[in-house]
């Protein structure tokens, strides 16, 4: 589970919420599948709506132009992000994201390996609305400031408490990775970090930081399923 801090500046956060204002939404129940559908009570801009595509793009240029998030998931396919808002008394209960899902107009599926919510409210503007995550060392909450993100394994039990004041804007997508185990993801994330640490000190050889790199990268062939 990886925060990535300012992935939308102060001003891109307002152009997409004041974009979402004037696009149609509808119930996001009935775009939820299997046992998802049962537990989920919010509402989700119209991906038809031509805003809504244009937001949606934009968003996943960003995703391309952003180091961390490139390191922590390894991207391979993204799906067209999405647009939710929760209104008071509105959740989304425990449940695991579909593991293949098909990328809206093509024939093409995507594994989904890594989840992605971006926050487009700020904390102080809803009361609930924490996306809690369930993982190996126990239930961790999160609420981040507008124009944040954060990743984590799709294959992670997870929910949205209900909101009891305000409301709750978020963009979530999902990624098919080169690299579907995610702790030999983990681990390249770690080791990527730890040279690009080094690289900023600057007090490492250039041998040695060619070497990390060889490392990195021969790791990813090996483990790299395209």
């Amino acid at each position: 589970m990886i925060v990535i801090e300012k992935i939308l500046s102060e001003e891109e956060v307002t152009h997409y919420r004041q974009q979402l204002s004037k696009c149609p939404w509808g119930d996001g129940g009935k775009t939820a599948m299997g046992m998802a559908a049962s537990v989920k009570n919010n509402n989700q801009a119209d991906s038809s709506d031509t805003k809504v595509s244009q937001l949606a793009n934009q968003l996943l240029s960003r995703i391309g132009e952003t180091p961390k998030l490139v390191s922590a998931a390894l991207p391979h396919k993204i799906f067209p992000p999405c647009f939710n808002r929760y209104s008071e008394t509105e959740e989304y209960g425990y449940h695991v994201d579909a593991a293949v899902m098909r990328i809206p107009n093509t024939a093409d599926v995507l594994r989904s390996d890594v989840s992605m919510t971006t926050f487009l409210s700020e904390p102080e503007e809803y009361e609930g609305g924490e996306l809690i995550i369930s993982t190996e060392f126990g239930q961790q909450q999160i609420k981040l400031p507008a124009g944040y993100a954060v990743v984590y394994p799709s294959s992670s039990l997870h929910k949205v408490t209900a909101v009891t004041r305000g409301q709750r804007v978020a963009a979530i997508t999902w990624m098919q990775s080169m690299i579907s185990e995610t702790s030999i993801r983990q681990n390249l994330y770690q080791l990527d970090q730890t040279i690009q640490n080094l690289i900023k000190e600057n007090n490492t050889s250039r041998a040695e930081l060619d070497n990390l790199h060889n490392v990195y990268h021969n790791l990813i062939r090996q483990f790299a399923k395209l």
